[in-house]
């Protein structure tokens, strides 16, 4: 039964709203998320009693309300879209927003999106110009491509190529080639939603350049490479290279267009990473159309990057779905901003994050691990145990995945938290710190912190730990 005398105790919504302690708090809080928080705070006391929760007096106090109204009216005003310290080794976490960005080119976005720009103004002919124009002629300079377009993302720049050039036509791809990314983004499913007719060859394993000839007939429209850069195939396999390829589609003068997926401009093997085909070898092996991300291994923002010779270029260019997809000024600068870096390799290197964390040693990470362990043991907490391990890391972002770079690893523990709990406790911090479970241990990589890091992962364990 319904204790009557417990629901009247239960403080009033404008009682609670005149209190001196929540009328500082809306200095600071919008009005309406503390009257809703109250309402809450209100509305679950009332739920605990309805249902014959034994709740002491105390927790009906107008203080004790208005305490856990303001908790959850801070809670309201956190912003969904959070920045948060990345433990996991995994350096382009598609869930953590993927690379981050260059300081040159987090400048560049201040700079260009407090002023004016020449988005689409030609300066020296004080006429309308084209958005695309800022990044194509750098890209051009530092791939060799014809012409280049960028649209919002690889899946924009797949679907825009065989849209325009292959709508209602066949495009040849191998069927060990027919590969699921992140999303559920299919390469069958975009090619018919492009209007393209999916012409699959070869099997799982081995794909032969006869296939692709034999394949070859009136209702051809361009032969697709996709690469497997999300996964391996190991063993008994083989495909055709875009050399061969290439030639295929001279000899029946047919477009050949090779996805590459997180696409690179570097060759990641001086890292020790298996080697990635990088964008400027699938052009100089023959590749018409070249396709891959901004935001994976490139280190820049989203985007689809689209290169390749210029009379297809400019068809997809004039396809009016590529206003749908198009980029905007935001996108824009740092993308320039990101490829400016690239003129010199030690630069990029030191200056694009992306590539800094794949290039960063094991020694060098071992002696981050040892002070991050030492500062954290240093602050006399008894329950809190920190302890260094040898790991890998992860590239993260659908690419190179048998790579494994050695890394040293932070394993966490806290008397009296399991580690699932100290997990979800660091997880739920104000500044979330994200880790790994493995094996039944709470671990940090301390190849994805950042400068900072460190002293919010400390604060969070002397809470914790207290």
């Amino acid at each position: 039964m319904v204790d009557q005398s417990l629901l009247a105790r239960l403080p009033k919504v404008d009682q609670l709203m005149n209190r001196d302690d929540l009328l500082e708090l809306i200095s600071c809080v919008p009005r309406q998320l503390v009257l809703k928080a109250v309402r809450q705070a209100i509305d679950e006391l009332r739920q605990a009693i309805m249902e014959g929760v034994e709740l002491p007096l105390a927790r009906l106090s107008d203080q004790a309300v208005a305490l856990r109204a303001a908790e959850l009216a801070r809670q309201l005003a956190q912003p969904s879209l959070r920045s948060l310290v990345n433990a996991t080794g995994v350096v382009v976490h598609t869930n953590l927003g993927r690379s981050l960005l260059p300081e040159a080119a987090l400048k560049r976005l201040i700079d260009l999106n407090r002023t004016y720009t020449n988005l689409e103004y030609n300066l020296e002919k004080g006429a309308r110009g084209s958005r695309y124009d800022h990044v194509a002629e750098i890209l051009q300079e530092i791939t060799g491509a014809e012409a280049a377009l960028v649209v919002n993302n690889n899946a924009a720049a797949v679907f825009l190529a065989l849209q325009t050039l292959a709508q209602g036509r066949e495009v040849i791809v191998s069927r060990g080639q027919l590969v699921e990314i992140g999303g559920s983004f299919r390469i069958p499913e975009v090619m018919a939603r492009s209007g393209a007719i999916l012409h699959e060859v070869g099997s799982t394993n081995k794909t032969h350049l006869h296939d692709y000839e034999n394949a070859i007939n009136d209702q051809t429209a361009m032969l697709l490479k996709v690469h497997t850069s999300n996964f391996a195939v190991v063993g008994f396999h083989s495909a055709v290279p875009i050399p061969e390829l290439a030639e295929l589609g001279k000899k029946y003068g047919l477009p050949v267009m090779d996805d590459l997926g997180s696409g690179c401009f570097m060759d990641l093997s001086i890292f020790g990473l298996p080697k990635e085909p990088t964008a400027q070898e699938a052009l100089h092996q023959g590749a018409d159309l070249v396709t891959f991300s901004g935001d994976k291994l490139l280190g820049g923002p989203q985007a689809g990057i689209i290169l390749g010779r210029a009379d297809l270029v400019e068809r997809l260019r004039k396809n009016a779905m590529n206003r749908a997809l198009r980029i905007d000024k935001l996108t824009l600068a740092a993308l320039e901003a990101t490829l400016e870096l690239y003129r010199d390799s030690a630069k990029a290197i030191q200056q694009i994050p992306t590539l800094h964390m794949l290039s960063l040693g094991y020694k060098t990470l071992a002696g981050r691990a040892a002070r991050l362990a030492g500062q954290l043991n240093g602050m006399g907490l008894e329950r809190l145990k920190v302890t260094t391990r040898r790991g890998i890391s992860k590239v993260g972002g659908g690419a190179l995945p048998l790579a494994e770079p050695a890394t040293r690893l932070l394993d966490i523990s806290i008397d009296g938290l399991s580690p699932t709990a100290l997990e979800a406790a660091l997880r739920s911090w104000s500044k979330p710190v994200i880790c790994r479970l493995e094996d039944g241990h709470l671990l940090m990589d301390v190849r994805t912190l950042l400068p900072g890091d460190g002293s919010v992962i400390a604060e969070a364990l002397t809470f914790l730990a207290s």
